[in-house]
Protein backbone atom coordinates (compact mmCIF):
# COMPACT_ATOMS: atom_id res chain seq x y z
CA UNK A 1 0.00 0.00 0.00
CA UNK A 2 1.13 3.28 -0.92
CA UNK A 3 0.18 6.23 0.83
CA UNK A 4 0.45 10.01 -1.29
CA UNK A 5 -1.21 12.84 0.46
CA UNK A 6 -2.28 16.31 -1.05
CA UNK A 7 -1.18 19.13 0.89
CA UNK A 8 -0.99 23.27 0.83
CA UNK A 9 -1.60 25.56 3.29
CA UNK A 10 -3.58 28.01 1.31
CA UNK A 11 -7.29 26.93 -0.10
CA UNK A 12 -8.51 27.15 -3.66
CA UNK A 13 -4.81 25.65 -4.87
CA UNK A 14 -6.66 22.36 -6.23
CA UNK A 15 -5.57 19.88 -3.76
CA UNK A 16 -9.17 18.15 -3.87
CA UNK A 17 -9.80 18.54 -7.43
CA UNK A 18 -5.99 16.57 -8.16
CA UNK A 19 -7.14 13.97 -5.08
CA UNK A 20 -10.26 13.15 -6.53
CA UNK A 21 -9.38 12.69 -10.12
CA UNK A 22 -5.89 11.02 -10.02
CA UNK A 23 -7.82 8.57 -7.41
CA UNK A 24 -10.32 8.01 -10.39
CA UNK A 25 -7.80 7.16 -13.31
CA UNK A 26 -6.23 5.21 -10.65
CA UNK A 27 -9.15 3.22 -10.18
CA UNK A 28 -9.72 3.15 -13.92
CA UNK A 29 -6.49 1.23 -14.44
CA UNK A 30 -7.47 -1.67 -11.97
CA UNK A 31 -5.77 -0.06 -8.55
CA UNK A 32 -7.98 -0.46 -5.54
CA UNK A 33 -8.22 2.97 -3.96
CA UNK A 34 -8.91 4.46 -0.74
CA UNK A 35 -9.12 8.36 -0.32
CA UNK A 36 -9.18 9.61 3.24
CA UNK A 37 -10.55 13.16 3.32
CA UNK A 38 -9.12 15.08 6.25
CA UNK A 39 -10.24 18.21 5.73
CA UNK A 40 -13.57 19.49 8.24
CA UNK A 41 -15.16 21.21 4.79
CA UNK A 42 -15.64 17.72 3.69
CA UNK A 43 -14.89 18.74 0.04
CA UNK A 44 -13.76 15.12 -1.46
CA UNK A 45 -16.52 13.33 0.75
CA UNK A 46 -18.92 15.69 -1.71
CA UNK A 47 -16.55 15.39 -4.70
CA UNK A 48 -17.34 11.36 -4.52
CA UNK A 49 -21.12 11.80 -4.43
CA UNK A 50 -21.20 11.46 -0.46
CA UNK A 51 -23.26 13.46 1.68
CA UNK A 52 -20.83 15.02 4.70
CA UNK A 53 -22.41 13.97 7.68
CA UNK A 54 -24.40 10.87 6.61
CA UNK A 55 -22.67 8.03 7.67
CA UNK A 56 -22.53 6.79 11.20
CA UNK A 57 -18.80 6.84 11.47
CA UNK A 58 -16.59 8.68 9.70
CA UNK A 59 -12.47 10.43 10.29
CA UNK A 60 -13.94 12.10 13.00
CA UNK A 61 -14.41 9.51 15.29
CA UNK A 62 -10.94 7.86 13.58
CA UNK A 63 -9.14 10.77 15.60
CA UNK A 64 -11.21 10.84 18.25
CA UNK A 65 -10.67 6.87 19.49
CA UNK A 66 -7.08 7.99 20.35
CA UNK A 67 -8.65 10.53 23.16
CA UNK A 68 -9.11 8.99 26.40
CA UNK A 69 -13.23 8.17 27.35
CA UNK A 70 -14.18 8.31 23.29
CA UNK A 71 -14.80 4.50 21.88
CA UNK A 72 -12.45 2.89 19.56
CA UNK A 73 -13.07 2.96 15.95
CA UNK A 74 -11.06 1.28 13.30
CA UNK A 75 -10.85 2.30 9.70
CA UNK A 76 -12.28 -0.06 8.06
CA UNK A 77 -15.83 0.87 10.50
CA UNK A 78 -15.74 4.24 8.90
CA UNK A 79 -15.32 3.47 5.08
CA UNK A 80 -17.54 3.64 2.85
CA UNK A 81 -17.84 2.89 -1.15
CA UNK A 82 -18.62 5.19 -3.66
CA UNK A 83 -20.59 5.15 -7.25
CA UNK A 84 -16.95 5.80 -9.26
CA UNK A 85 -15.66 2.32 -7.08
CA UNK A 86 -13.46 4.21 -4.74
CA UNK A 87 -13.44 3.51 -1.45
CA UNK A 88 -14.00 6.76 0.40
CA UNK A 89 -13.18 7.84 4.09
CA UNK A 90 -15.51 10.38 4.73
CA UNK A 91 -15.61 13.44 6.45
CA UNK A 92 -17.89 16.55 8.04
CA UNK A 93 -16.94 19.42 9.57
CA UNK A 94 -17.30 17.37 13.04
CA UNK A 95 -14.11 17.27 12.35
CA UNK A 96 -13.23 20.65 13.32
CA UNK A 97 -13.70 19.81 17.18
CA UNK A 98 -11.44 16.58 16.91
CA UNK A 99 -7.99 19.12 16.37
CA UNK A 100 -7.72 20.47 19.61
CA UNK A 101 -7.76 17.57 21.39
CA UNK A 102 -5.05 15.71 19.52
CA UNK A 103 -2.66 18.22 21.45
CA UNK A 104 -2.95 15.97 24.33
CA UNK A 105 -3.11 12.53 22.59
CA UNK A 106 0.67 11.42 23.03
CA UNK A 107 1.87 10.13 19.26
CA UNK A 108 -0.39 12.34 17.83
CA UNK A 109 1.37 12.99 14.67
CA UNK A 110 0.97 8.94 13.74
CA UNK A 111 -2.76 8.75 14.56
CA UNK A 112 -3.65 8.44 10.33
CA UNK A 113 -0.48 6.76 9.27
CA UNK A 114 -1.14 3.82 12.53
CA UNK A 115 -4.59 3.89 11.69
CA UNK A 116 -3.76 3.05 7.92
CA UNK A 117 -1.31 0.72 8.90
CA UNK A 118 -4.22 -1.15 10.73
CA UNK A 119 -7.05 -1.30 8.25
CA UNK A 120 -5.84 -0.18 4.81
CA UNK A 121 -3.62 -3.15 3.79
CA UNK A 122 -6.05 -4.42 0.95
CA UNK A 123 -5.40 -1.29 -0.80
CA UNK A 124 -3.23 -0.14 -3.78
CA UNK A 125 -3.02 3.25 -3.27
CA UNK A 126 -4.37 5.89 -0.63
CA UNK A 127 -4.66 8.88 -1.14
CA UNK A 128 -5.16 12.00 1.67
CA UNK A 129 -6.90 15.04 0.60
CA UNK A 130 -5.56 17.88 3.97
CA UNK A 131 -6.97 20.89 4.83
CA UNK A 132 -5.64 24.13 3.62
CA UNK A 133 -4.33 24.79 7.19
CA UNK A 134 -1.42 23.83 9.48
CA UNK A 135 -2.25 21.90 11.95
CA UNK A 136 -2.14 18.19 13.06
CA UNK A 137 -4.23 17.04 10.85
CA UNK A 138 -1.99 18.03 7.56
CA UNK A 139 0.84 16.55 9.79
CA UNK A 140 -0.92 13.47 9.62
CA UNK A 141 -1.49 13.25 6.28
CA UNK A 142 2.04 14.10 5.85
CA UNK A 143 3.58 11.74 8.27
CA UNK A 144 1.53 8.91 6.84
CA UNK A 145 2.52 9.87 3.15
CA UNK A 146 4.96 8.04 1.42
CA UNK A 147 4.57 11.02 -0.67
CA UNK A 148 3.67 14.26 -0.60
CA UNK A 149 1.92 15.98 -3.68
CA UNK A 150 1.83 20.43 -3.73
CA UNK A 151 -0.63 21.92 -5.59
CA UNK A 152 0.23 25.56 -6.60
CA UNK A 153 -2.37 28.58 -8.36
CA UNK A 154 -0.52 29.63 -11.30
CA UNK A 155 -0.95 33.06 -9.28
CA UNK A 156 1.78 35.44 -8.13
CA UNK A 157 1.33 34.66 -4.28
CA UNK A 158 2.25 30.69 -5.23
CA UNK A 159 5.47 31.62 -4.79
CA UNK A 160 5.58 32.63 -1.66
CA UNK A 161 3.44 29.18 -1.12
CA UNK A 162 6.13 27.23 -2.18
CA UNK A 163 8.62 28.54 0.55
CA UNK A 164 6.10 28.11 3.15
CA UNK A 165 5.50 24.64 2.31
CA UNK A 166 9.43 23.86 2.31
CA UNK A 167 9.46 25.70 6.02
CA UNK A 168 6.84 23.23 7.19
CA UNK A 169 9.07 20.06 6.02
CA UNK A 170 11.39 21.18 7.67
CA UNK A 171 9.40 21.98 10.78
CA UNK A 172 7.97 18.36 10.31
CA UNK A 173 11.23 16.63 10.25
CA UNK A 174 12.55 18.59 12.80
CA UNK A 175 10.04 17.75 15.48
CA UNK A 176 8.39 15.03 14.09
CA UNK A 177 11.52 13.11 13.19
CA UNK A 178 9.64 12.29 9.53
CA UNK A 179 11.43 13.33 6.06
CA UNK A 180 8.56 14.29 3.68
CA UNK A 181 9.22 14.17 0.45
CA UNK A 182 8.03 16.62 -1.85
CA UNK A 183 7.48 14.63 -4.63
CA UNK A 184 5.88 16.54 -7.20
CA UNK A 185 4.02 19.56 -7.57
CA UNK A 186 0.61 20.18 -9.86
CA UNK A 187 -0.09 23.70 -10.97
CA UNK A 188 -3.70 24.17 -11.48
CA UNK A 189 -5.30 26.61 -13.83
CA UNK A 190 -8.60 27.63 -12.23
CA UNK A 191 -9.61 30.15 -15.15
CA UNK A 192 -9.71 29.71 -19.07
CA UNK A 193 -6.55 31.33 -20.68
CA UNK A 194 -6.81 34.33 -21.96
CA UNK A 195 -7.18 35.00 -25.45
CA UNK A 196 -4.39 35.09 -27.76
CA UNK A 197 -3.76 38.60 -28.87
CA UNK A 198 -4.47 39.03 -32.52
CA UNK A 199 -4.11 41.71 -35.51
CA UNK A 200 -0.61 43.05 -37.17
CA UNK A 201 0.54 44.49 -34.02
CA UNK A 202 0.80 41.57 -32.06
CA UNK A 203 2.23 39.57 -34.75
CA UNK A 204 5.11 42.24 -34.31
CA UNK A 205 5.55 42.06 -30.29
CA UNK A 206 5.29 38.50 -30.98
CA UNK A 207 8.05 38.92 -33.37
CA UNK A 208 10.24 40.49 -32.27
CA UNK A 209 10.24 39.99 -28.61
CA UNK A 210 13.60 39.01 -26.81
CA UNK A 211 14.21 35.26 -27.51
CA UNK A 212 15.41 34.48 -23.95
CA UNK A 213 14.16 31.32 -22.41
CA UNK A 214 14.94 32.53 -19.21
CA UNK A 215 12.63 35.43 -19.33
CA UNK A 216 9.80 32.94 -21.01
CA UNK A 217 10.01 31.05 -17.90
CA UNK A 218 6.59 31.20 -15.61
CA UNK A 219 8.25 32.35 -11.91
CA UNK A 220 5.96 29.56 -10.39
CA UNK A 221 6.97 27.04 -12.65
CA UNK A 222 10.83 27.92 -12.42
CA UNK A 223 10.23 28.25 -8.64
CA UNK A 224 8.42 24.84 -8.19
CA UNK A 225 11.33 23.00 -10.31
CA UNK A 226 13.99 24.03 -7.87
CA UNK A 227 11.85 22.29 -5.15
CA UNK A 228 10.30 19.14 -6.48
CA UNK A 229 11.33 16.57 -8.18
CA UNK A 230 8.44 16.70 -10.90
CA UNK A 231 6.05 19.95 -11.82
CA UNK A 232 3.09 19.14 -14.34
CA UNK A 233 0.71 21.47 -15.37
CA UNK A 234 -2.83 21.15 -15.31
CA UNK A 235 -5.07 22.60 -17.89
CA UNK A 236 -8.60 24.18 -17.38
CA UNK A 237 -11.79 22.42 -18.34
CA UNK A 238 -15.21 23.65 -17.71
CA UNK A 239 -16.32 19.91 -16.94
CA UNK A 240 -13.86 19.72 -13.56
CA UNK A 241 -16.43 21.37 -11.78
CA UNK A 242 -19.35 19.50 -13.54
CA UNK A 243 -17.99 16.09 -12.79
CA UNK A 244 -17.54 17.06 -8.90
CA UNK A 245 -21.34 18.16 -8.90
CA UNK A 246 -22.26 14.51 -10.19
CA UNK A 247 -20.13 13.25 -7.56
CA UNK A 248 -17.44 11.71 -9.92
CA UNK A 249 -13.74 11.97 -11.30
CA UNK A 250 -13.38 13.40 -14.73
CA UNK A 251 -11.87 9.99 -14.97
CA UNK A 252 -15.73 8.69 -14.62
CA UNK A 253 -17.45 11.92 -16.35
CA UNK A 254 -15.23 13.22 -19.11
CA UNK A 255 -11.99 11.61 -19.41
CA UNK A 256 -10.94 13.34 -22.82
CA UNK A 257 -11.35 16.72 -21.96
CA UNK A 258 -7.73 18.55 -21.69
CA UNK A 259 -7.56 18.05 -17.98
CA UNK A 260 -8.66 14.82 -18.08
CA UNK A 261 -5.80 14.01 -20.48
CA UNK A 262 -3.42 15.64 -18.04
CA UNK A 263 -4.51 13.75 -15.11
CA UNK A 264 -4.14 10.52 -16.89
CA UNK A 265 -0.75 11.10 -17.80
CA UNK A 266 0.14 12.12 -13.85
CA UNK A 267 -1.50 9.09 -12.55
CA UNK A 268 0.00 7.23 -15.16
CA UNK A 269 3.47 8.23 -13.67
CA UNK A 270 2.59 7.86 -9.89
CA UNK A 271 0.74 4.69 -10.56
CA UNK A 272 4.39 3.68 -10.56
CA UNK A 273 5.58 5.14 -7.61
CA UNK A 274 7.31 2.82 -5.32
Amino acid sequence: MRCIAFAHHKGGTGKTTSCLNIAGYLQKAGKSVLVVDSDPQANATSGLGVVPGSSETSIYDLFMSRVEDFPEVGLQEAVVTTESGIDLLPSSLDLVGAEPYLYSVEGRATILRDALADGAAAYDVVLVDTPPSMGQLVINGMVAADHVVVNLDPGFFALGGVATMKAIFGDIEAHVGVSIRPEMALITARTPPPERPRGFFSWMRRRFAPDDDEEKKDPVEAEAARTFLRVEIVPYSPEVPEAQEHGLPISHYAPDCPAGAAYREIAAFVGEWN
